[in-house]
């Protein structure tokens, strides 16, 4: 071999045995090196009959055999029996006083794939994050994203379950209102992620998916994890397509892209093993360019005049914001002090206005305050904006309504509405603003000394029950008061689902903080998993937070290792109670005896310190604030676990 070829040692002399064979990694290459007969071989470690790696085969009876499929090879030159004619390449092998050398030729450069191509056009999207797992099926694109990453243009996070990669995405497309990318081989990997996905689709989060699969010539044989993908995913996912060799690449991975920015959607694309690494040539990326436009529409004339003359005629109208309006919360609260209306936040909005602000009035429905429930009460116009009207709201639907929303299907989803206004909440709320006199009726309108009464009651009802002790663990009133008053002004609050969401969504007062959760979904598991998302989009800007019970975190709790493994500053508050609390009321409400809801657990502070990160147990009131305190000032994941009393809630 001449030219740029090099030599490489493989192997010290004593470190393979006579009739031994094993893998090497050298000049870029993985080599099958065998010691036979005295002498050395080396061969391309990949099978030429389905790439299996001979490195890991064994020498019989002067054959080095496949571990796969049994094909055999001389090991020193890789010739296969007669009549056999396929052989694996054959590298130049030298024994020398200091070990053995392979002669090896320089590796060609990298070939622009078709993964490149999909991989150039996601970045073009603005997508620079993506959780998932490299697998067999997947390989070609995850070298593509590997690329990417080594020029700064994303960001990957390698997790322990494609599940939570999916709930991990999906928050953060909640708190940034962009696209992050989840990542998965084809079968099981695959159908993973379709729960976090769910989550997703139903809380209006936009996703990107990107799923291997198996060879195109296998598919539809029943292979090994051959599902048919696009099936699976035609419910979940608004744009579900697989990547061929003779496809426009780029333009598919434009559309899955556009697809999830603009129905705030999941966008999924299949892409088939051999596929991934098809040369691609000079084929331009994709991206947004000319592709998207201004989706803020003002609403008709006419509708927004009957709008504004409904709340000029109301002497007690309630605003109320749902996560529609995450985004355009400015000129929402800037009408609701023009008029000098109170503000209500469903759950999925809370946070989206500050239980500070003079007018704001806290969560409405079941896991709200009272604050709220009175001033619905007192309404005689409700005037909803981004808000889905489901059961969980709690908005009377016998109430007169104005709704404002950006799709028109979610206007009078549920039930009919008296005004049903169609537009950008920003939009909408500036134009009502601007339609409407303050001077001529605000004056007659709730005001701010009568919100601030209806807080004044609730803050002396809960700290009446900071004191509550059973003897059984800290009740959740004093662990949401400790939180409420050492948690960032600023921070990102992922929660769960269960009591602990129930109580924080009643005790905990927010100021700026942004709250995610699974919101109609409503899955169990998504706390820790939705933290690490929200730190992808904001670490090192802003604290992370992450509120869960037991149940939630004990279903992925592994991904606390992940945290570790990226340095992700995210602070777990976890509620144990040693059961599905939520569950064991509910069967007590209704009647039947409590069956199955008792958890064994860890001590998960212990777990956390094995998994390297900061842990720390409470199990009295009196050492919360230290405990929460020392976790937030700790540079890294941290977990506070806190023995609770699941009776108080």
């Amino acid at each position: 071999m001449t030219g740029s070829a090099t030599w490489h040692r493989v192997a010290g002399l004593d470190e393979l045995p006579e009739g031994r064979v094993k893998t090497v990694v050298a000049g870029g290459r993985a080599l099958a090196i065998s010691h036979h007969e005295g002498r050395y071989g080396a061969l391309d470690n990949r099978c030429p009959h389905q790439g299996g790696p001979l490195g890991e085969g064994s020498i019989e009876n002067g054959w080095l055999r496949c571990p796969w499929h049994g094909y055999d090879y001389d090991p020193l030159t890789g010739t296969p029996p007669p009549p056999f004619n396929d052989r694996p390449p054959c590298f130049t092998t030298e024994v020398r006083s200091d070990g053995v050398y392979v002669e090896l030729p320089p590796v060609p450069p990298a070939v622009r794939t078709v993964s490149e191509v999909l991989v150039e056009t996601m970045c073009s999207w603005g997508i620079d994050a993506v959780f998932g797992m490299v697998g067999h099926s997947n390989l070609g694109f995850a070298e593509a994203m590997r690329r990417a990453e080594d020029r700064g243009d994303l960001r990957f996070f390698g997790i322990r379950h494609e599940g939570a990669a999916s709930f991990a995405a999906g928050a953060y497309g909640k708190l940034t209102g962009r696209p992050a990318a989840c990542f998965a081989i084809a079968g099981p990997g695959s159908t993973n992620l379709l729960t976090g996905l769910y989550d997703a689709k139903v809380d209006r989060a936009p996703v990107l998916a990107v799923t291997g699969q198996v060879p195109s010539a296998l598919a539809g044989r029943g292979a090994f994890q051959d599902l048919d993908l696009e099936a699976a995913f035609a419910d979940v996912a608004a744009y579900s397509q697989t990547v061929h060799a003779g496809s426009n690449h780029a333009e598919l991975m434009t559309l899955a892209c556009k697809n999830a920015i603009v129905e705030r959607a999941v966008g999924h694309l299949v892409l088939p093993d051999e596929v991934q690494v098809l040369p691609a040539g000079e084929t331009p990326a994709g991206g947004p360019a000319g592709r998207v436009a201004q989706r803020e529409v003002a609403p008709p004339a006419e509708v927004l005049a009957a709008a504004a003359e409904r709340i000029a005629a109301a002497r007690r109208p309630l605003i109320i914001v749902g996560a529609g309006a995450r985004f355009d919360m400015a000129p929402v609260i800037a009408l609701a002090e023009r008029i000098a209306a109170p503000v209500a936040t469903t759950f999925k909005a809370k946070g989206q206005v500050s239980d500070r602000h003079p007018l704001g009035c806290g969560v409405l429905g079941r896991s709200g305050t009272p604050i709220a429930s009175w001033f619905m009460n007192e309404s005689d116009l409700i005037v909803a904006f981004g808000a889905s009207f489901s059961n969980h709201t709690g908005i009377a639907p016998y109430k007169p309504i104005v709704q404002v929303d950006f799709d028109p299907m979610a206007l009078g989803r549920f039930h009919p509405v008296d005004i049903g206004v169609l537009g950008g909440v920003g939009v909408t709320a500036e134009a009502l603003g601007a339609a409407l006199d303050p001077a001529a009726e605000s004056a007659q309108r709730t005001t701010e000394a009568e919100v601030a009464e209806r807080w004044a009651l609730w803050r002396a009802e809960k700290a009446s029950r900071v004191a509550d002790d059973r003897g059984r663990g800290v009740n959740s009133a004093a662990i949401f008061d400790s939180l409420g008053r050492l948690a960032p002004a600023d921070a990102v609050i992922s929660v769960d689902v269960g009591n602990n969401t129930y109580s924080f969504g009643r005790y905990f007062e927010v100021q700026r903080q942004s709250v995610l959760m699974s919101g109609y979904l409503g899955s169990i598991g998504f706390g820790f998993p939705a933290a690490m998302g929200a730190w992808a989009a904001v670490g090192g800007e802003r604290s992370v937070l992450a509120v869960t019970g037991d149940g939630g975190f004990g279903q992925y709790a592994m991904e606390l290792t992940t945290a570790v493994k990226y340095g992700m500053n995210i602070t777990h508050v976890l509620l144990n109670n040693n059961e599905l609390g939520k569950i064991t009321k509910e069967q007590l409400a209704g009647q039947f005896g409590v069956w199955h809801t008792s958890l064994v657990n860890p001590s998960f502070a212990a777990f956390a310190e094995l998994c390297g990160a900061h842990g720390t147990q409470v199990t009295d009131r009196s050492d919360l604030d230290d405990a929460i305190a020392g976790a937030l000032a700790h540079p890294g994941p941290a977990l506070v676990e806190v023995l609770c009393d699941p009776g108080l809630v």
